[in-house]
């Protein structure tokens, strides 16, 4: 085996990643979308993060349109408004009950778009509610750790793999303290070792492709351990994009994360 055999093997593997991108819909955008992807693999230099009331994902070498978001999920943000560096995309997700009616007093949270005059994302922000939900340091390296993700043709997803990365010193949250800022759930699924609280919300928006009306509803299902009352597992699907979040594993060296 040569030297240069691990630099083949990871030349191979882009080439065939980036035929596997282009047979999933041969759209650009899915291509826009591969080449974020392969950026992951070297996170620094591509992005950066910064964490105030909101966290903030930063791109450095933008690849993606705007328009790209609305080709993928089929949604138009809630609000649309120009900035002085290009434009901000603003999407509004607001808690329902069984019925999609919106629950007073209102519990909602918000994520940004930041475009640059060319259309291109520059910044992907999340508000403070989300982070109750979705801890800064647990949110970053979810996102670091979709370097080396494995490609699902079928259910175009990317299952990321937490092996990868290093082991993060955090707490979990606690119900207690997740429940005071979200309310009470939509229903509570039991499991042996820990209970599913399930919330929903919908995502505020003056448009839908006909057909991707389920897009706009946004479950998401929140695990806690019932011995300690920690929240270990995070899953729902904003705005078409499906994420889960096994934070336990990203204390373990495990494998968690997927993302579509």
């Amino acid at each position: 085996m040569t030297q240069s055999s691990p630099l083949i093997k990871r030349l191979l593997k882009r080439a065939l990643l980036l035929m596997l991108a282009l047979s999933l819909t041969g759209c650009l955008y899915w291509l826009r979308a591969y080449q974020t992807y392969l950026q992951m693999s070297e996170f620094d230099h591509y992005f950066y993060v910064s964490v105030t009331d909101e966290f903030t994902l930063h791109f450095k070498q933008p690849t993606l349109y705007s328009q790209d978001f609305v080709a993928l999920s089929k949604l138009y943000p809630s609000e649309d408004n120009a900035t002085s560096d290009g434009r901000q995309w603003r999407y509004w997700f607001r808690k329902v009950d069984a019925a999609n009616n919106v629950i007073k007093p209102e519990v909602k949270f918000y994520s940004n778009m930041d475009f640059n005059q060319d259309n291109k994302i520059v910044a992907w922000s999340f508000s403070k509610l989300f982070l109750e939900i979705a801890p800064p340091k647990f949110l970053e390296i979810s996102l670091r750790s979709l370097a080396g993700a494995e490609i699902d043709k079928e259910k175009r997803q990317l299952k990321a793999k937490s092996e990868l990365m290093g082991k993060i010193t955090e707490a979990l949250p606690q119900k207690a303290a997740v429940t005071a800022k979200l309310g009470p759930p939509l229903s509570i699924e039991d499991a042996p070792d820990h209970e599913i609280y399930v919330y929903r919300f919908l995502l505020q928006t003056h448009h839908i492709e006909a057909g991707y009306e389920q897009n706009a509803i946004n479950e998401v299902k929140l695990s806690f351990d019932k011995n300690t009352h920690e929240l270990f597992n995070m899953a729902g699907n904003f705005a078409g994009l499906k994420v889960s979040i096994n934070y336990r594993n990203f204390l373990d060296n495990g494998s968690a994360a997927l993302v579509h």
